[in-house]
């Protein structure tokens, strides 16, 4: 009936079974762009070590540990790694994600929700100085499956 991964042939929602599957080694890396005034990047750039863009990455990086809680039909993965990296660039913060595992399934979720919550997280510590900020462009990179 349907192609969607989490959808059942009633129409249901499932948890994909992946019982089966054997172990792999997984990895997939993600990516988001918060675009902003120059002006913002400026002051993102001169704040000290510690500020604003570590307490994105620490977020990003709970965030990925915790993301069978936040979307309802992934799976708890063991995580073997999670990094997340923000770039100031001249009007805006690029930020990347890499999530690993040895698992049954794969890691593209947990670095996609890395990324978001990143983003959201230097989003809400950058409002107030800035009215036009955009999250934009959130993505999954790549990801790749190896014999365990």
């Amino acid at each position: 009936m349907t192609e969607l991964s989490h959808v059942d042939d009633a129409g249901g929602v499932e948890m994909v079974d992946v019982g089966g599957k054997p172990v792999s080694r997984r990895r997939a890396v993600a990516r988001a762009r918060v675009r902003m005034a120059a002006a913002t990047a400026e002051r993102l750039r001169a704040l000290p070590k510690g500020d604003a863009l570590v307490t994105a990455q620490l977020a990003g990086i709970m965030a990925a540990k915790r993301t069978a809680e936040l979307i309802p039909l992934c799976h708890p993965l063991p995580l073997t790694h999670v990094e997340v990296s923000l770039e100031v660039g001249e009007a805006e913060v690029v930020i990347e994600s890499s999530a690993e595992t040895t698992a049954q399934t794969g890691v593209e979720m947990e670095a996609l929700v890395a990324v978001s919550v990143a983003a959201l997280t230097l989003y809400d510590m950058t409002k107030a100085v800035d009215r036009e900020l955009r999250i934009e462009g959130i993505r999954l990179v790549s990801k790749a499956k190896t014999p365990a």
